[in-house]
């Protein structure tokens, strides 16, 4: 196996010279042992996206993890959260196959060590150096195969308030996994509902899904407007992440979606703490303090950020790329779908339009996360670089997963990717000239320290 696919918090890589049936079959030798010998599990949970490669890859994990004498609750298709929910349930840890948002060409595995999340940082290293040494333990492992969308439905359902108006939404699954379940349950709820790029036939190994949001983006666009809905949706590969559009037509930012869902809960739970990843604009920082909360900044990565909220019972936290965790009324799964519906819900229950509630939200003038292509090999070391110049020139940064430098009234934050070779900036300012500045500065940075 070659190494580069164990990143920070996940197994991710090309298929097949990376990713393919015989790594999945290590894998699954590896994990079942692991789980065994260090952590006294007796079973575990797996289940996997619609990618093509998704099928073959679980079937040569299940033999593995088999072989070691493991039991497995084997719950076949699911997004990312319904597989959360699924550990949650029987209270086991287990491996989703995926690779979230990355091309289709990818796969990978998201596995779990603990109870919060995924295996993170040292664990995934961990994992790696337990299969490199090639010691497995041997037996007759038993599979029992369940589904879990039906009591994920009554989950998600159960834990939502919508209000009399009828919204009306545009659904963007990206034929992505979510077309397993996204129409058994928006179906059950006073929606009207219209859905593009759905492949919800069930013959899923026929389909090439595109895992990204950003694709389909001006489809969303033109359908919301078409249709004159209140809300244009958009799902990942995986369900764990989501894109939102106004009935104008125009991309909401996650942090904007926030302040509207801070500004509807903060008064309805316990803990005012609230979390969001380093990368996200300050005005959501910046509402939480006027309404009296509790700002926790996180490094980027959901393994980090949902860790922090469910061992802190923070109620509510973002990453700006779109990951969202609710964790006031169920326990926190990441799931698209629902943090889709909590926003349905406001909008059930006010006069406003969407636009309209974004509009009293405070706008910072920022870039979107720029990716600059680098090698796993330099990208720390440019990082490192971009460090020691920020020290000759006596700026402040906070040190979380990469450099947030931050200035009076802005800030650029610069890190190196955990599931690619790139190297990423996004930089904010209240100031737009002065943020034009703080790119071309520190873009120039990574081009010199990038070329050497």
């Amino acid at each position: 196996m070659k190494d580069n696919i164990f990143r920070e918090y996940d197994i991710r890589g090309k298929v097949p010279s990376e990713i393919n049936e015989e790594v999945a079959y290590k894998i699954g030798l590896g994990y079942g042992s692991y789980l065994q010998e260090f952590l006294n599990q007796k079973a575990c949970v797996i289940s996997h996206d619609n990618r093509l490669s998704s099928n073959s890859l679980h079937d040569s994990l299940l033999k593995g993890l088999l072989e070691t004498g493991i039991n497995v609750i084997d719950y076949g298709l699911t997004t990312t959260p319904m597989h959360y929910y699924a550990r949650y349930v029987n209270n086991l840890f287990g491996i989703m196959i995926t690779a979230s948002h990355n091309p289709s060409d990818e796969n990978g595995f998201k596995f779990s060590f603990d109870k919060y999340t995924n295996a993170r940082g040292s664990m995934v290293k961990d994992l790696k150096n337990y299969i490199d040494n090639g010691v497995f333990l041997q037996g007759v492992g038993k599979v029992e195969y369940k589904d879990i969308k039906n009591a994920y439905i009554d989950y998600v359902i159960t834990h939502l308030k919508l209000g009399k108006k009828k919204i009306k939404v545009v659904i963007d699954p990206a034929n992505g996994a979510t077309t397993c379940i996204v129409k058994d349950i928006f179906s059950k709820l006073n929606l009207d509902v219209t859905y593009i790029n759905d492949i919800s036939d069930g013959n899923f190994p026929n389909h090439h899904p595109d895992p990204s949001i950003e694709a389909n983006l001006q489809m969303l666009k033109d359908k919301v407007k078409e249709v004159k809905a209140d809300i244009g949706i958009s799902f990942d590969g995986d369900g764990d992440r989501l894109g939102i559009v106004s009935e104008k037509g125009e991309m909401v930012a996650i942090e904007d979606y926030a302040v509207i869902i801070l500004r509807n809960i903060i008064d309805k739970v316990d803990n005012k703490k609230f979390l969001y990843d380093a990368k996200c604009s300050d005005n959501f920082k910046d509402e939480i303090l006027r309404l009296g909360g509790i700002p926790v900044i996180c490094r980027t990565g959901t393994s980090y950020t949902q860790e922090k909220v469910l061992r802190e019972n923070i109620p509510f936290g973002i990453q700006c790329v779109g990951h969202i965790s609710f964790n006031d009324r169920l326990v926190s799964c990441e799931s698209a779908i629902y943090s889709a519906l909590r926003i349905i819900e406001v909008l059930s229950r006010t006069d406003k339009t969407l636009s309209e509630l974004i509009a009293t939200v405070p706008k910072y003038f920022n870039t979107p996360e720029i990716k600059y292509p680098s090698t796993d090999d330099k990208k720390l070391e440019v990082i490192k670089n971009i460090k020691k110049y920020c020290d000759e020139k006596g700026f402040k940064y906070l040190e979380i997963d990469g450099l947030k430098v931050t200035f009076k009234d802005s800030w650029a934050y610069v890190r190196a990717s955990n599931t690619g070779p790139n190297i990423t900036l996004r930089c904010e300012s209240k100031n737009k000239d002065e943020l034009d500045d703080l790119v071309k500065l520190f873009e120039t940075l990574i081009n010199i320290y990038n070329a050497k």
